[in-house]
């Protein structure tokens, strides 16, 4: 058994490069919102903000693609079973591709779907369109990317995931420099930038792999990449987390639908107190995805000790840094209502329900932690079922408490990571322990 100094060091050397590449991804949504934010017209930033909620849609629907991959390579590798590692990877960067192929054939009726559900105006349409059919082009690159994430963090490692992120959003954000305040583009500057950014990444990726882990690819053959038994454990976890990641982005996109429905002042409040949700959840990750690699490893490696003593110490690191977020949030929460605007009146609107936002690292932290674990060990049907149940409360407690305005609203949003946080606290001896 390892010692808990040991394993400290292991959550440390994973969970630190997470929280850095997590907290880069922020940074490109800001340039992005301050370069057509300052164009002739608003409908420029209104389109690129509703094309990347459409592409963060597609692109949460194929996460499978990272989560699986990352529990089942790390727990390959507990097992010492590296030439299943780069089979893996085969098969994830297989159905990738697949995937993207569908994303670009069916892109025009992706697009009227898409915008058939978003109510905007003609001209902002028309501008989120010509964004669209760009950007479109970069999912074989991005699906790809997902794929290489998950076998990077599977073996362990940590570090090239970050600097792959933090190279992409570097790339992208110097090319949108250029294209539109060099070269007077618009949104097609901003799409084309992305484009060009995901295969830059996904060559660096791919270059990375080969330096360090070309020799799990020896000897490897098709048949055994499309063994039905393999491939059918690879679709039934990647078909629990697609159910999973559906019910999360539903009930938050339900969340904001419900926040324009009371005002339009109540949207934007609750636009800029949900950045704070994002960037916890960003910061709380980099422990989740140490629970990945650290777990999955040990379920490989049918090391149930070591695995109850990683779960124990990744718990207990991310309460202690939920708890600092907390602190800082109380002291400094008011203030930083003006990063997001300078309007005087949304902030002093904005401070009635930044309580919620308050108590958050410290309630929100026990989903996100069990997010990874349950996903490192593969336990999908557990996490399934958890996000299920817990979603059908959140969409009862919308209802009970609409009553309350703004503030049921984020009652009901609590409830729903406090329920997926008991539920698979309460699911965890059946799926993870045994």
């Amino acid at each position: 058994m390892h010692t808990p100094q040991a394993i400290n060091k292991q959550i440390y050397r994973l969970a630190l490069p997470n929280i850095i590449s997590n907290f880069s991804i922020p940074l490109l949504g800001a340039v992005d919102t301050a370069l057509m934010g300052r164009l002739e017209s608003e409908h420029y930033l209104g389109a690129v903000g509703i094309g990347g909620v459409i592409f963060s849609f597609i692109y949460w629907g194929f996460g499978f693609l990272r989560m699986a991959t990352t529990g089942l390579t790390a727990q390959a590798f507990g097992e010492n079973d590296t030439p299943e590692c780069g089979r893996l990877l085969l098969r994830a960067a297989g159905i990738g591709l697949m995937g993207s192929l569908f994303l670009v054939i069916f892109q025009w009726q992706l697009a009227d779907m898409s915008f058939l559900l978003i109510n905007t105006s003609p001209e902002v349409e028309h501008l989120a369109r010509a964004y669209f059919h760009i950007r479109i082009y970069a999912a074989p690159a991005t699906l790809c990317l997902h794929a290489l994430h998950g076998v990077f963090l599977g073996l362990q490692n940590a570090h090239y995931p970050m600097l792959l992120t933090i190279v992409v959003n570097l790339v992208n954000i110097v090319l949108n420099l250029v294209f539109v305040q060099m070269l007077g583009m618009k949104v097609e500057g901003v799409a084309f930038a992305t484009v060009i950014a995901q295969y830059v990444g996904v060559l660096l990726a791919i270059l990375l792999f080969f330096r360090r882990y070309r020799g799990i690819l020896r000897g490897w053959n098709i048949r055994e990449v499309l063994l039905l038994s393999k491939l059918k454990r690879f679709l039934s976890i990647s078909g629990d987390i697609f159910i999973r990641t559906c019910c999360l982005v539903f009930s938050h996109a339900y969340f904001t639908a419900k926040s324009a429905a009371l005002s339009d002042t109540f949207l934007a409040i609750n636009t800029i107190l949900l950045q704070y949700i994002n960037l916890l959840s960003y910061a709380i990750d980099g422990f989740a995805f140490a629970a990945e690699s650290l777990v999955g490893r040990y379920k490989g490696a049918q090391d149930l000790r070591n695995l109850k003593q990683t779960t124990r110490l990744i718990f207990l690191w991310a309460f202690l840094f939920a708890g600092v977020i907390l602190l800082i949030l109380a002291c400094f929460g008011e203030r930083l209502l003006y990063v997001f605007t300078d309007q005087m009146s949304l902030v002093e609107q904005a401070e009635v329900y930044l309580i919620w936002v308050i108590i958050a690292p410290v309630i929100n932290v026990a989903a996100y932690i069990w997010d990874g674990i349950f996903l490192g060990a593969t336990a999908s049907r557990g996490l399934r079922n958890s996000v299920i149940v817990s979603t059908l409360l959140y969409f009862s407690a919308i209802y009970l408490l609409t009553p309350f305005g703004n503030h049921g609203l984020w009652g009901a949003l609590t409830l729903l990571l406090v329920a997926r946080g008991v539920s698979l606290t309460a699911l965890a001896p059946k799926y993870l322990f045994r």
